[in-house]
């Protein structure tokens, strides 16, 4: 899921772990999960049952998948994920992590298993390194979206970015990490932009997997870049963590689980399950900021994600601000998906223009 592996593997080897990072997400990989997987299961399950397979066949002892409460087919990956691997032959030690269930005790147990390490001490110091990544690397994603919509030579930020997450993935301490981020920082902002740009804002929510891999949502932010657009995810790994890790007296501010029952209202009153509520909310939300507009997101047949969208045209009708509802699964052609893009971005800058002369 996007960049998730540098947070995970940053994890597990400074508990003296060995990880196997399998290739980047690709067409192999679809390719691979699809094949193995029931017919009208949703894309996030074939990329990870492709993922699975793949780091398998490179040579990994052990796999780990998430459990998950709550009305959302997430619930029902391991045990389905299990089954499939099992059915393939392979012989491999299945971890299946309930964090819902007991949060750090469960998380420590899970580690203690797959890298033999019990020391409580390496182990708090382990999760502050990988806590701090993902909060690093969503914060360079945000000046990777500034810097993209405004560069000369499309493509120059994104390069710089690239170099960034190495720094950030090697690493293995807390002075390493600090360091790294100032350089990445650096060296992202070297890139020569146009302050003086038209730029749109768009803030990007539905189901997370959607959200933050480019695989999945077919280089969004990257054909948005181009298009000039500045792009904003109402769906973070940071957000995610703070809402199902981090103590509530640990926090500084509210979660986006908690501001998604405040702005979801009169929409949507309790939790539908996956990421539905906060969906619905990130639309209030973002009317309230006064972006020009929201893309959503989702899988072809998350049902969690479809009622968000049956409740969109309400929103419309009350003056939210224009909505992009993109569904996606294997069978999405790019050429389509970025025509649709292009459109909306024209829509949004019309828009943008009408209001400016008193039009709107």
């Amino acid at each position: 899921m996007g960049t998730i592996y540098i947070v995970i593997a940053s994890l597990i080897r400074s508990l003296g772990g060995e990880v196997i990072i399998p290739p980047k997400t690709s067409k192999k990989t679809l390719s691979l999960g699809t094949k193995y997987s029931p017919e009208a299961i949703c894309l996030p399950y074939k990329l990870l049952l492709g993922n699975y397979i793949e780091a398998i066949e490179h040579g990994a002892e052990a796999v780990i998948m998430i459990n998950s409460p709550g009305i959302c087919r997430l619930g029902e990956y391991s045990k389905t994920i299990k089954n499939a691997l099992d059915d393939l032959g392979y012989k491999i030690k299945y971890i299946d992590l309930d964090i819902y269930k007991g949060k750090f005790v469960e998380m420590l147990g899970c580690l203690k298993t797959v890298t033999g390490n019990s020391n409580l001490f390496v182990l708090a110091q382990g999760l502050g390194l990988a806590f701090n990544k993902i909060f690093v690397i969503d914060n360079l994603d945000g000046v990777l979206s500034y810097y993209r919509a405004r560069e000369y030579e499309f493509g120059e930020a994104e390069r710089a970015y690239n170099t960034a997450l190495k720094w950030i993935d090697e690493a293995s301490t807390g002075k390493e990490l600090k360091e790294a981020n100032l350089l990445a920082i650096q060296e992202i902002k070297k890139t020569p932009i146009n302050d003086e740009k038209d730029v749109l804002k768009v803030d990007l929510t539905g189901e997370i997997f959607m959200v933050l891999d480019p695989f999945s949502n077919q280089g969004l932010e990257k054909e948005l870049g181009r298009l000039g657009v500045e792009t904003k995810r109402s769906m973070s790994l940071s957000g995610w963590l703070k809402t199902a890790i981090i103590p509530g007296f640990m926090r500084k501010e509210e979660t986006h689980l908690e501001r998604a029952y405040k702005y979801a209202k009169p929409y949507l009153l309790r939790d539908i399950g996956g990421d539905a509520i906060e969906s619905v909310s990130d639309v209030a939300y973002a009317t309230s900021k006064g972006v020009d507009g929201i893309i959503h997101l989702s899988p072809f047949t998350c049902m969690p994600e479809i009622i968000s969208q049956n409740i969109f045209p309400k929103m419309r009708e009350d003056g939210s601000i224009p909505i992009l509802a993109l569904v996606l699964d294997e069978q999405t052609g790019k050429a389509g998906f970025v025509t649709r893009l292009e459109a909306f971005v024209d829509l949004m800058r019309r828009r943008k223009y009408q209001q400016a002369a008193g039009l709107a």
